[in-house]
C-alpha cells in the first residue's frame, strides 16, 4: 500500500463543474507530489439520481484534466452487502435505532420542545426520541411496512465509549471553516442523531463513505470544506468501527461572481461545456488558481 493514498470521489447525478476540477486536481496533484495514488471512486449510493451517462462523462472530463487512476474503479452501487453489515454491527451493539418519523413530523416535535439544541453546522439537530420505541410498538409499524430510517445514537455512542468519546480527534492539515487546524477536537453531537441508512437505500453517504476510506486504505481525505463537519461524525463512526483514521484536508470552495458555490445546475460552467467552448486542462488550471 502506497504511504500516500487519497482519493477523488464524485457522485454521478450531472456534469462535473469547476468546483469538481479544482477538488479533482488538488488531488491528484496532491498524489503526484507525495509520490503517492490517488483513487477515483464513484458514490452512487443514490440510484435514482446517479446515471451511468454522467458517469461516462466524468471519467471522460478527468482524464481531460490529466488524471490518472488504478484501476478496478470501485463503484458504491455495487456493494451494498459490505455496508449493510456495517449497519448491522452497530445495530447489534445497540447504536442505531429505526425511526419512523417523517421530515415534518420531526420538524413539528422540534417546534413543542422547550429546550431543543438548535441549529447545528449541518442544519436542525434531531436530539432523538425522548423515549425509545417500544419492541411491540416498532413490530406493529414494521408488520404495516412504514418506511424508517436508521438513525445513529449519539447518546448510545457516548455511553458506548465512555471517556473515549471525548477524546476523539483528527489531524487537519488543511482549514476548517473557521481556520481550524492541526489536532481537531471531534464533536459528533453537534450534527444530532443523524441518518445512516433508510428503509429501502441500506446506507447513507457518511457510513459508504468511511467505510471504503478504511477498506482501501486511504492515508489522506482531501475534499471541499463543506464537508467539514461532516469529518467529525466520520471521526465517530471510525472509533465505533475499529477503521483506520486517515489525515484530513480541506479546501476553499469554488465560487461564483456573486459569492455562491458552484452546483451542477450550473450548466454553463460543466467541464463538458468549457471543453467546448475552447477551454484547456492549462486555462483552466488558471481559472481555479492551481
Amino acid at each position: 500500500m502506497s504511504a500516500f493514498l487519497t482519493r477523488f470521489a464524485p457522485s454521478p447525478t450531472g456534469y462535473l463543474h469547476l468546483g469538481h476540477a479544482f477538488s479533482a486536481l488538488t488531488a491528484f496533484d496532491a498524489a503526484r507530489e507525495a509520490d503517492g495514488v490517488c483513487l477515483l471512486r464513484i458514490e452512487d449510493i443514490d440510484t435514482n439520481r446517479c446515471k451511468p451517462d454522467f458517469e461516462a462523462a466524468a471519467l471522460e472530463d478527468l482524464d481531460w484534466l490529466g488524471c490518472n487512476w488504478p484501476e478496478p474503479v470501485r463503484r458504491q452501487s455495487e456493494h451494498f452487502p459490505e455496508y449493510h453489515v456495517a449497519l448491522e454491527t452497530l445495530a447489534a451493539r445497540g447504536l442505531v435505532y429505526r425511526c419512523f418519523k417523517t421530515r415534518r413530523e420531526i420538524a413539528e416535535d422540534i417546534a413543542r420542545a422547550p429546550h431543543h439544541p438548535g441549529e447545528g453546522p449541518e442544519g436542525v439537530i434531531y436530539p432523538g426520541p425522548p423515549e425509545p420505541m417500544s419492541a411491540d410498538e416498532e413490530a406493529e409499524r414494521l408488520e404495516r411496512g412504514e418506511a424508517f430510517s436508521w438513525r445513529l445514537s449519539i447518546n448510545a455512542c457516548r455511553d458506548h465509549l465512555g471517556a473515549a468519546f471525548d477524546r476523539l480527534c483528527f489531524v487537519e492539515t488543511g482549514e476548517g471553516p473557521e481556520s481550524e487546524t492541526g489536532e481537531v477536537r471531534a464533536r459528533p453531537e453537534t450534527l444530532g442523531d443523524v441518518i445512516l441508512g433508510r428503509k429501502d437505500v441500506g446506507t447513507s453517504y457518511h457510513l459508504a463513505c468511511t467505510h471504503d476510506d478504511a477498506l482501501q486504505g486511504v492515508t489522506h481525505v482531501i475534499r471541499g470544506v463543506d464537508l467539514y463537519f461532516a469529518t467529525h461524525l466520520h471521526r465517530l463512526l471510525q472509533e465505533l468501527m475499529g477503521w483506520s483514521v486517515p489525515i484530513y484536508r480541506h479546501h476553499r470552495l469554488m465560487l461564483d461572481e456573486s459569492g455562491k458555490r458552484f452546483a451542477k445546475r450550473d450548466r454553463s460552467l460543466t467541464l463538458r461545456a468549457l471543453r467546448e467552448a475552447g477551454e484547456t486542462p492549462e486555462t483552466l488550471r488558471e481559472r481555479v488558481g492551481l
